[in-house]
Formats: C-alpha cells, structure tokens, sequence
C-alpha cells in the first residue's frame, strides 16, 4: 500500500466528509498521553527519498498524511457513533494502542469491529505500550488473526523501532530497509548539524578575533573555536567511526584546515591550544589514509611533527608534552610504512618507543603510558614482520606489547578498547610466530585471538570496529590454515571474512582499508 494521494471524494459516499485519513488511532482514555506522542510523530514522519512508494513520486513532501485521532479530530456533532464511523470509513488503516486498559474498552473493541465490518482488506496494526500481549490485546483484534504488531515496551522494540514498524505497515515498505535509511537520515542530520554547528563558532571566532582589541578575550573566543573542532574530530568522529561513517567527515576536516592554515606563526599560541591543534591534524591525517589519500596524511602530520616540536622544545620533561610528540613520531612512521617505506619509518617508531618507555619510566603503573608503550612495541613488531628479514626480533617485540597490554589489563580490567589491544597482540603473535617457523605458538595465539574477538562482537555486534576486527581475525585463522595445507579449512574462514568485508564496504564503499582487505580475500 502506498501513501495517500490527493484526496477524491467516493461517488457512493454520502456523509460530509471527504477528507481521507492515513490511520484511524484506537485508544483507551489511560492512553491518551502515548496515543498523541505517537499521532505526533506520525504525521511529520517523512519517508525517505529511496523509499518513495507509487504516490509519492509526483514530489509530494513524503509524509504519511493525516492521522485521525478522535479525541482532537471529531467535528462538532450530537452523534458521537455517527462522527467515529465515518472516520473510520475514510480511513486507510487501523492502529490499536494495546494496553490492559484498551483490552477491558468497549470503545475500542467497537472500533476495531466496526473497520474490520467496513474494510476487510485493510491493515489493522498492534502498537504493545503496556503490560504483555495476552493480558493487552483486546478480544476483537485476536478474533481476526495474530496482529502485526510494533512492541513499545523500553525492554522491547523500544519507541523508535516500534514506530518504524508502524510505518513500515502503513507505507507498505520493507522494515530493514526503512530502519537502514532512517538510520543513515538520522546520521547525516546529526553530521549536519554538528557541522553547521562548527561553521558557526568557526566564523564568531574570527569575527571576535579580530573585532576584539583585548588580546587575552581573544584568545578564550579562539579556545572555544578550537574545543569545539576537537570535539568534531574526535569525539564524534569516534561515534561516526563505530558506525563506518568517517566519509561524513570530510568537509568538516577541509573547513578546520582552513582554519589552522591561516595561523602560521605558533609564538603567540598556548602549549594546550597546539597541542589541541596537532592532536586534530593527527586525526584529519588518519582519515586521509582510510579513503587512501596518503599524500594529504603526510602534509597533516608533518605540520602536526612541527608543532609538537615546538611544545616539546619549550618543556623537554613535560610528559603531556612528551606524549604528544609521541603521536607525532608514530603517525609520521606510519605515513612511511603505508608506503611501504620500511627504512623510513624506522627512526620515526624507534623514536616514539624511547619517548614512550621514557614516561613509564615516570609513572610505571600509568595505564595511559604503558598502553603507549604497548603501541610503540606492537609498531616495531608490525615492521620487523613486514620486513621478513629476523622474525625472532619481531617476536621479541610482540610479545614486550603483549606483556604491556596485559598490564594495563589488569589496572583497567573494564576497558572496551584494552580488550581489543589484547586481542590484535595475539593475532600479531600468530602471524610472526608462524613467520618464525613456530606452528604449535602459532595455532596457540590465533585461537586465543580469535576467542577473545569472538566475545566482543558478542556483546557488540553492531560496533562496526569490532566487526573490522573480526573480519582480520578470521582472514588470519585462514591465511594459518593455508599455511599448514588446510585448504579446505581455509576457504571455509575466507567465505566468512569475504561476507564481513562486504557488509563493512556497504557502509562507507569508499574507505581504502576495508577494500584492501576484500581485495587481499579475493587474492587467495
């Protein structure tokens, strides 16, 4: 069924009425609160633009129309049995709010009578707001069939989910794709937003700064500018990132370049404001290389390298200031290793593993630094291993990462993202333990890594990181399995990784990482 077109009055009808309505809404008066929240939110629901059904396509503004609600809708008339039976003839579907309170209305049982009398073929939809369905499903609906039904309860589908079904009944269009676009709308309108948002204080920063004489006033209009830039690429990139949505970042990442381009000279900038300025120029770069732009990456963390230089110059024992230059050292050696240039990144990452042992030094039990330490460890095993040349110096720096991730483990045994330095710790040690000639370490990492992965795409199955994870961990169970003449085995894990990379390219088709990975399946 599609959205009501323009209205046309019956030629056999005649009542007054010639207005048609989407849905009729049946309710207790115990309902009467959840009954116009939802009359509300249907009437300015708009479908998406894919999901036009057969009349909409004549650019209507693709809402479902109007929703009688009698309680607001009843004209003025002596004949209360009367008003309700036309309405309910010109309607196009039914929607009963089920409640323990709507199974004991005669009202509402009389209505539902009365549409399925005047409308056999007509859809009559469940929405569950309270109790459970035995004890809330009034008599007459049970008599004609099991409902579709939406479950409103907070424990259930919830108020969101419930209403897409409503209007997946109403507009006749398929529940997962519906929830798929509204999701995708929602995202975009969020990224809008933040992103006008951002354009907004961007230009009040500089109009402030420049129509503000005294200099310290200034400088906290530009720290508000540039709060809410790091916020944009960080916080919620790390929301758009669990999604799979970074390429909504992209105009944001020019716009707060422009920005930082046009203040060259760091003299007259405070440590916190550069430190803030390189940590945004870190992860503008990190988005370059996952859409494979890595010529922008490295001008990114070249101008970040110099920034952090300079905060490092001013106070050398700083470690806030030793941990941003860190960064600094790593994503310059990664800009190199992403080319492949294994000898370039080498000082880069021997240089970021001296600043990171450096402040464990300073605090031996700060998770913080021993997770650095970790990176720094883990970094030097990736390109040992990527070399080939001396797989038990790869080893040995593996398992010194393993050995600090466990640490920090065990000071922050509920954190999400340790779970997953574990884990990639484990997958690393297989794959170089198997580089090394040691297939029974080998089999030992890969199944611990492949458990410890499998548990959190349990409990977070739809965290789009973990799911990445997941789909290295299986593409390694099988690159271990070929390895020992298992191909049989192999081709099994494979078919499961190809499944997850192509879900994962679904999301953001763009990103270069995900499609180095279909394409390394195909390879095989």
């Amino acid at each position: 069924m599609g959205l009501a077109s323009e209205t046309q009055r019956d030629p056999d009808d005649r009542s007054g009425i010639e207005q048609r309505f989407r849905a009729f809404l049946s309710y207790s008066h115990s309902d009467t609160a959840a009954a116009r929240r939802l009359h509300r939110r249907l009437e300015w629901y708009r479908l998406p633009k894919n999901l036009r059904t057969a009349d909409t396509e004549d650019g209507s503004d693709r809402r479902l129309g109007q929703i009688f609600r009698d309680r607001d809708d009843l004209p003025a008339s002596t004949d209360l049995s009367e008003s309700v039976k036309e309405a309910l003839a010109h309607s196009d579907a039914l929607i009963v709010l089920c409640s323990p309170d709507a199974k004991e209305s005669p009202w509402v049982a009389n209505e539902i009578a009365l549409f399925r009398e005047l409308h056999p073929d007509r859809p009559i939809l469940a929405a569950l707001l309270r109790g459970e369905a035995h004890e809330s499903f009034p008599e007459e609906l049970l008599k004609i069939g099991e409902p579709l039904a939406a479950d409103f309860r907070p424990d259930k589908d919830g108020e969101k989910l419930g209403l897409l079904k409503i209007i997946a009944g109403l507009a006749d269009v398929p529940l997962d794709a519906l929830v798929q676009r509204d999701s995708q709308r929602q995202l975009r309108r969020v990224s809008a937003i933040s992103f006008t948002s951002l354009l907004a204080v961007l230009l009040m920063a500089g109009m402030t700064y420049v129509a503000l004489d005294a200099r310290d006033e200034a400088r906290d209009q530009r720290a508000e500018a540039e709060a809410l830039i790091e916020y944009m690429l960080t916080d919620l990139r790390g929301e758009l990132r669990r999604v799979g949505r970074l390429d909504v970042m992209t105009d944001v990442n020019e716009r707060a370049m422009e920005y930082y381009e046009n203040r060259g000279d760091l003299s007259d900038s405070s440590a916190e404001s550069l430190e803030r300025r390189a940590r945004i120029l870190h992860a503008m770069g990190e988005d370059d290389i996952a859409r494979g732009d890595n010529r922008a990456a490295l001008a990114k963390f070249e101008e970040a390298y110099r920034i952090t230089s300079e905060t490092i110059s001013r106070t050398p024992n700083d470690p806030h200031r030793i941990f941003a230059h860190a960064q600094s050292e790593y994503w310059r050696g990664f800009a190199e290793y992403s080319e492949e240039s294994f000898d370039a990144a080498e000082p880069y990452w021997q240089e970021y593993n001296r600043l990171a042992g450096r402040l464990v030094s300073m605090e031996r039990d700060n998770p913080d630094w021993l997770r650095e330490a970790g990176y720094a460890e883990g970094n030097l095993c990736t390109l040992e291993h990527a070399r080939g040349e001396n797989p038990e110096t790869a080893l040995a720096h593996c398992r010194a990462a393993l050995n600090h991730m466990r640490r920090v483990r065990e000071l922050l045994p509920n954190d999400v993202q340790v779970e997953r330095d574990v884990a990639n710790r484990y997958g690393w040690l297989a794959s170089v333990s198997l580089a090394a000639g040691r297939r029974q370490a080998a089999f030992e990492n890969i199944r611990t890594h492949h458990r410890l992965v499998g548990d959190m795409l349990r409990e977070r199955p739809n965290d789009v990181q973990v799911q990445d994870q997941w789909m290295r961990a299986l593409i390694g169970v099988a690159e271990l399995y070929a390895a020992v003449d298992r191909p049989q085995v192999a081709r099994a894990y494979r078919s499961q990784a190809r499944n997850f990379v192509r879900r994962l390219l679904v999301l953001d088709p763009e990103n270069e990482h995900w499609q180095y990975w279909a394409d390394r399946i195909e390879d095989q």
